[in-house]
Formats: structure tokens, sequence, C-alpha cells
């Protein structure tokens, strides 16, 4: 059987899911990805529209959404895999089967490169040059701890102490970030131009509320056999929005600085 044949073998079995919990999952992931590829694509698109000074921003947008999706595409891929295995060559479903394996590596490995560059967008917009450096440094270091630690979570026993242990240090981590947001950023961005000032000040809510998705669903690996299908609806919701439209609202600011020179 070629290789081919094989894929689409696998994709028919895994269509037998319909509206189950891991056939909405397995679209959600798809809807992902493509939503990840046209906001790389239109942040692109966009750069040479906005002043030269945010173009910068512009590009790390679509970076961000570019790389997450490669790595959503790859995500859907194995958690395709997962959803055919739970049918048999007849269409029904295998009595007692459920999905072995989740991406949860390639999550991860797409938080590490696409969270610091999402927290680097607050010292691009504000324009500070080598003067935001420390608030550079300070954001994109406790964004990986937060994510390093809560990868060690993911990969320890679910519901053991030092499960709770370092779910509790990514939480507090991302605490800190939203702390220097309020802090640092805010004051920063006291003489920055208005539509600035309003895209950042929404951007600092996706991290202060939109990212709340992120420990609600690592949480779900304890609702039950669905638990863990529950976190990737979770992840895959919050990454659209923590993504395609925190780079909107990033645009929005620079875009309302009219057209560039």
């Amino acid at each position: 059987m070629t290789p081919l044949l094989a894929d689409m073998t696998t994709t028919m079995r895994a269509l037998n899911a319909g509206l189950s919990m891991e056939g909405v999952t397995m679209y959600l992931f798809w809807l992902s990805t493509v939503a990840m590829g046209a906001g790389a694509i239109y942040f692109w698109l966009q750069r040479k529209t906005v002043q030269v000074q945010y173009q910068t921003a512009m590009t790390v947008a679509g970076i961000i959404c570019a790389v997450a999706a490669f790595h959503y595409w790859r995500m859907s891929a194995i958690y395709l895999e997962g959803v055919a295995s739970l049918f048999g060559p007849d269409g029904q479903r295998i009595a007692g089967a459920t999905i072995q394996q989740f991406p949860t590596a390639y999550r991860y490995i797409d938080w590490l490169i696409t969270v610091p560059l999402l927290v680097m967008e607050f010292p691009l917009l504000l324009n500070l040059g080598k003067k935001g450096a420390e608030l550079f440094k300070g954001l994109v270091f406790w964004s990986l701890v937060m994510l390093v630690t809560a990868w060690v979570a993911e990969e320890s026993p679910t519901g053991s102490q030092q499960w709770w242990t370092w779910y509790v240090v990514s939480c507090g981590s991302w605490l800190y970030i939203v702390y220097m947001l309020f802090t640092k950023v805010t004051e920063a961005m006291e003489s920055a131009p208005a539509s600035i000032q309003q895209s950042l000040k929404a951007m600092r809510l996706f991290v202060t509320i939109g990212w709340v998705i992120y420990p609600i669903g690592f949480i779900m690996a304890l609702a039950g056999p669905n638990g863990e299908s529950w976190r990737e609806v979770c992840y895959n919701v919050a990454d659209v929005i923590n993504k395609v439209f925190f780079g909107l609202v990033c645009y929005q600011g620079v875009k309302g600085l009219g057209e560039r020179a």
C-alpha cells in the first residue's frame, strides 16, 4: 500500500468519529492549522503597509502563526492516527479503545518558540530600542520558566504531588509575567501613541485572561476518559485566540498610526 493510500485509509477510519469528543477535537486541530496559516500570510502581506519602525512587530506576528501552523499540521497527523486506532476496518468502534498518544511534545516545542515571540511584541510595540532590553529579557525568561515547568508537570504522573508542584510553579511564572505587564509595560507605554496604548492594553488582557485557558486545560487531564481530549480542545481554542487574534490587535494599533511614510 502506498503512503498516500495509507494516509487516506487512516483519514477515512478517523472520520468515523463524527461529532464524538475525539471527532470534534480532530476537526479543531484542522481548523487551527488553517487559521494559523492564514494568520501568517495576512500579517506578512500587511507588513509593508505599516510604519518602518513597526514592521518587525508584524514580521514576528507572522512568524508566530507560521511556526504554529507547521506544528499544528504535525499535531493533527498524530491525533488523527490516534482517532483512527479507535476503529476497526469495518468502521465500527473497538470496544474499550482509547487514544494512547497525544501530541504533547510537539505542543511544547511550539510554545517554547512562539510564546517568547508573543511577549516580545510588547517591547517591539513600545519601540524602546536598547532601553527595552531589560523588559525583553525579563518577559522572555519568565515565559521560558513557565513553559519548562509546565512541560515537566505534563510529563509527571497525572494528579501526583510532582504534577501539582510544577503546575503551581508554572502558574506562578505566568502571574509574574502579568505583574510585569501591569507595572513595567504600563509605565513604559505612557509616552506611546494612543493607538499603540490601546493595543498594548488589549494585548495585556490576552495574557491576563486569554492565558487562563491553559491552566484550565491542563487540569482537564483529571476529567475522566475524555479529559485529555478536553485538554486538547482548550489548548487549540486558546492558541488561535492568543496567536491570531493577538496579532490582529497588535496590527490594529500599528495601523492606527497611519500608512508608512
